[in-house]
């Protein structure tokens, strides 16, 4: 082990024969003699990395000559912490929940390379209570009353617990799939079905770990969508509403792409439009035209059933605008 610079402590190692073809979790806990849930929360927490590779799946495998990297030292924040500058609009709130509109952009909580001006800052600001939500049993201090998430380069409604019983009504309901998550997608090519539903279990990319895609062994995932609207010029795109049967990470831009017609504006998932039909649009870089529009759910003390509908942000808006049927 060596120190890494401000007092880091880190390993490093080139992988030997011993070890070709050995899951990097159990590699890094049989070098450094760490406990296998460390080692599980080092990899999530991007402490992990094989050839300058920050390494995302613990069950990677490796190859013999690889570099293996360990930051042994926890990363040098103190976790989330009251931010007065982080904008965002809040248009529900009570004693038990809060119902949040995210902007574009903004990073939900902590995690690897974002280790401040997240939305959990900004929540703290506003709401200092919820930092005792975990220590009396309720989520995780580094993501004080999130039960969910959306994207950084997705917008729109965001619910976050404000009680210990909201928190576990409001996880067991999204474990459940009884909270309604219906969002605005704008996607490549005309359906040709004006309703359909992609029932594909989604993991980690075996080829690219930093990616989701439908795999055999992922875990179950439905979307069920209806077209909105269609438009031609300047080039085929079709506006859906998509809702979640499930939550998987970045399942709507996984299933709309599987089945041909990726989200606008997402490379990563193979949203450009085709250059020889250029879509002009002046969305920023990262940002997808995916938007959470409407939100329902059982209050968690009364048992109500309540909904909230956010409209598209300015810079979706304009978009359309450029499309005609």
């Amino acid at each position: 082990m060596s120190d890494g610079g401000a007092g880091a402590e880190v390993f490093e190692t080139v992988v030997p024969v011993t070890l070709d073809g050995e899951r990097v979790d159990r590699a890094v806990a049989l070098l450094t003699g760490l406990p296998r849930s460390a080692v599980t929360e080092m990899v999530s927490e991007g402490r992990v990395a094989v050839d300058g590779e920050r390494v995302d799946v613990r069950s990677r495998t490796l190859a013999i000559g690889q570099v293996l990297r360990v930051d042994i030292a926890p990363p040098t924040h103190d976790g989330p912490q009251a931010d007065a500058s982080v904008a965002f609009d809040v248009v529900y709130e009570d004693p038990h929940l809060i119902v949040v509109d995210k902007p574009a952009g903004l990073v939900v909580h902590h995690g690897a390379g974002h280790t401040s001006g997240t939305l959990v800052d900004g929540l703290l600001w506003r709401y200092p209570e919820l930092a005792d939500l975990a220590p009396a049993g309720a989520g995780d201090a580094d993501r004080p009353g999130i039960v969910h998430r959306l994207d950084r380069g997705t917008s729109g409604l965001l619910v976050v617990a404000r009680s210990v019983p909201a928190f576990h009504s409001l996880s067991l309901q999204l474990r459940q799939h009884t909270a309604g998550r219906h969002y605005r997608a704008l996607v490549a090519g005309l359906l040709e079905d004006d309703a359909g539903v992609v029932d594909a279990p989604i993991g980690r990319s075996p080829r690219q770990p930093t990616r989701m895609a439908i795999t055999r062994g992922g875990r179950p995932a439905r979307t069920s969508y209806t077209v909105v609207a269609r438009y031609r010029e300047p080039v085929e795109t079709t506006l859906v509403e998509a809702t979640l049967d499930t939550g998987r990470t970045h399942q709507i831009r996984v299933h709309l792409a599987a089945i041909g017609h990726p989200v606008v504006g997402d490379d990563r998932y193979g949203g450009s439009v085709p250059r020889s039909t250029p879509l002009p649009t002046s969305l920023a870089p990262g940002r997808v035209f995916l938007h959470a529009a409407r939100l329902s759910l059982d209050h968690p003390e009364t048992g109500d059933r309540q909904s909230w509908d956010s409209p598209l942000p300015a810079d979706l808006d304009a978009v359309l605008q450029l499309l005609r049927p």
